[in-house]
């Protein structure tokens, strides 16, 4: 390989590094279904959640003291006392999107819960839509009605609508609202200290739930899901997800998150499980999704949306 093409062989892949790092995020969290759904059977998942989100915070704090709060964008007018109230709030978001879709797993199926969860892809955009008041691009809608067909053919939902349905409903629009206020504030905070307060305040939710369940039982297998989950799942991927929001819109973030559920089957698939024909056929739609939102988004949508560098004004003026 010749100097230019090396250099040309970089250059391309820091410029999709931060779709990269989306992908290698959703790879992250659907590497972690099996060890959970075992994990859940011995312990409480609010226990499971306290511990998995305290190691995640304890992983990346040393990092985040040394790095500081502020972002490559910061403004003049942002201090302290914001960037604590911001990673709270988005903290209290997250712990509430994931106690209710707990919870809701307990009343719905998993094929259910999967394919709901999910629908942060579609309420991403909406809400983005309603707070900046201009309609998603069409490559984005395109993407979103791709990716829903897809990922209703992966997992085999069914369409009725219970009581843990509505919960996982619930925890989808959380979700978005993280993949929203995330993307807005992604410049302007150090990545590492946002995404280290955000873990320390959904273990901090999540731990009175645990004291009413019970910790169950925390054998060794328990003990790797929470490492894994904490450092992998938590620490790394929820930092490698928030940084890329630099660059990448959250629409667009949450479609190409659709990874997740198509490796999850996959490590379905090696312990057993087969998705048959219509599930293969959702996991190839879901992945066409991925390149109808990213068609022209290097190119094109530069000049047709405002830069991701620099940071949006938020509704409330923060």
């Amino acid at each position: 390989m010749t100097a230019a093409n090396d250099r040309s062989w970089r250059s391309t892949l820091w410029v999709y590094a931060p779709e990269l790092a989306i992908g290698l995020a959703a790879i992250l969290y659907g590497s972690t279904f099996r060890f959970t759904q075992v994990s859940i059977e011995r312990t409480t998942p609010a226990a499971l959640n306290t511990i998995r989100f305290a190691v995640g915070a304890a992983a990346i704090l040393p990092f985040a003291l040394r790095g500081g709060w502020r972002g490559p964008r910061v403004r003049h007018t942002d201090t302290l006392r914001i960037f604590i109230f911001i990673s709270v709030v988005v903290g209290l978001i997250t712990a509430a999107g994931t106690m209710a879709q707990t919870i809701g797993l307990r009343h719905t199926t998993v094929s259910n819960s999967a394919f709901i969860t999910g629908l942060f892809a579609v309420f991403t955009p909406i809400i983005e839509a309603l707070i900046y008041r201009r309609w998603p691009r069409r490559g984005i809608v395109e993407a979103v009605a791709v990716s829903m067909v897809g990922l209703y053919l992966l997992t085999g939902a069914s369409l009725s609508l219970h009581f843990g349905d509505v919960l996982t409903l619930a925890a989808a629009l959380f979700y978005a609202g993280w993949y929203v206020i995330v993307g807005a504030y992604a410049n302007r905070f150090n990545t590492i200290a946002f995404v280290a307060t955000q873990l320390a305040v959904i273990s901090i939710v999540c731990l009175p739930f645990a004291i009413i369940d019970g910790f169950g039982k925390i054998d060794s297998y328990v003990l790797w899901t929470i490492l894994y989950t904490g450092v992998g799942c938590s620490a790394i991927a929820f930092s490698l997800s928030a940084w890329a929001q630099r660059r990448v819109d959250p629409s667009r973030t949450t479609i190409i998150s659709l990874v997740e559920p198509v490796v999850a089957g996959v490590i379905g698939f090696f312990v057993g499980e087969r998705l048959g024909i219509p599930g293969y056929l959702g996991a190839v739609l879901i992945l066409a999704a991925i390149v109808i939102a990213e068609r022209g988004t290097h190119g094109r949508l530069a000049a047709e949306e405002p830069s991701r560098e620099t940071p949006r004004e938020t509704p409330s003026g923060v």
